[in-house]
């Protein structure tokens, strides 16, 4: 807007051809000097400059927005994005569809609690036929502690699509859809993220999963701060494929305990991660019983919602689910353990 030609901005004809007359072209030109600088290079008079400068400002600025408004516009877009539905019915209808296109998804709990078999749900919805409710597509899936199992995947498969599994030839398709990728090392990690931006493209990706991110710097022997720094370049590149791509992009995380005593800590850390991250579910149990807790969204109450492992993965007890306002919401509990995520400073411990 700065580069907008004075010429069509209407102004009175009589400053128009001063403006002109003196080389000032464009809205910069005229923008980028004080009104007393206008005034001795047009000679005329304060007021005259000063409406003018007005006019011009008017016409070259963007209009103001309410955080409101923000709000409202930023829950509109990411309602018509498009959702990967997870078939848990009081999470989809909390997150108005389920896994959000174009954002990061974080998955966050203890280990053994659920993440890996959300995560192999979801593969199977992504690469399931529009026909049978998925999205038709592949998935790369990186498997950092190797906990990928096609087998457990092809069970949950046969036991929540049985008509689309039983069909000849379909649990090896969707086997041949979803490209696994066993990184060991953190140059291992940079090198499959370098390749997937074209995989994309080429092979029809819907979905993108991590599990785990943290594992990776586990392995490295890297604690503390350097753990942002040393993935600073992946957590924005992956943020800038979600964006790019419009796929949904789901990482997992883990919580670690090490005594009964000791409270347990958010093992991936860091406000760059949490700014990058839009939805964020924590997995937990307390007092035997599992949940999902919806921590972190733009779209939805913070709520928590029960849930067992079957043979066709995880589902849900009920699906209205408890609003859990407060910072209970974000305390982890694994089997008596609990660990604090203070999301409202977006700084985990």
């Amino acid at each position: 807007m700065a580069n907008k030609l004075l010429s069509e901005m209407g102004l009175p004809k009589s400053i128009a051809n001063i403006f002109t007359a003196r080389n000032l072209i464009t809205a910069k030109d005229v923008l980028s000097l004080t009104e007393f600088e206008l005034m001795e290079l047009l000679d005329v008079d304060l007021a005259v400059v000063a409406s003018a400068v007005a006019h011009i400002s008017e016409i070259t600025c963007p209009p103001y927005q309410t955080a409101l408004s923000l709000l409202e516009q930023r829950v509109q877009n990411e309602r018509m994005a498009g959702h990967l539905p997870t078939c848990l019915k009081g999470l989809d209808n909390a997150l108005c569809g389920g896994i959000p296109f174009g954002v990061v998804t974080e998955l966050v709990g203890p280990a053994g609690i659920g993440k890996t078999q959300f995560c192999l749900k979801l593969s199977l919805l992504a690469s399931l036929p529009s026909s049978y409710g998925g999205l038709d597509g592949s998935v790369i899936y990186i498997d950092t502690e190797s906990k990928f199992s096609s087998r457990r995947m092809i069970e949950i498969g046969y036991n929540s699509f049985p008509e689309a599994f039983h069909a000849e030839g379909m649990a090896q398709e969707m086997a041949g859809r979803i490209l696994v990728l066993r990184p060991t090392s953190l140059s291992e990690f940079t090198d499959s993220l370098q390749k997937i931006r074209v995989s994309l493209f080429q092979h029809g990706v819907k979905l993108l999963i991590i599990d785990s991110m943290a594992a990776l710097l586990a392995g490295e022997g890297v604690q503390g701060p350097q753990r942002q720094h040393s993935l600073g370049w992946h957590i924005s590149f992956i943020k800038s494929v979600a964006e790019f791509s419009r796929i949904p992009i789901v990482v997992t995380n883990q919580v670690r305990s090490q005594s009964r005593d000791e409270i347990s800590h958010y093992s991936f850390q860091g406000i760059h991660w949490a700014h990058a991250v839009s939805i964020r579910l924590v997995f937990e149990s307390r007092s035997g019983q599992r949940f999902i807790k919806l921590a972190k969204s733009s779209l939805s109450p913070p709520l928590a919602f029960p849930f067992n492992i079957t043979s066709s993965g995880i589902s849900l007890l009920n699906d209205d689910g408890v609003e859990m306002p407060g910072p209970d919401i974000h305390t982890i509990h694994c089997q008596g353990h609990s660990s604090i995520i203070t999301v409202g400073s977006e700084m985990m411990h």
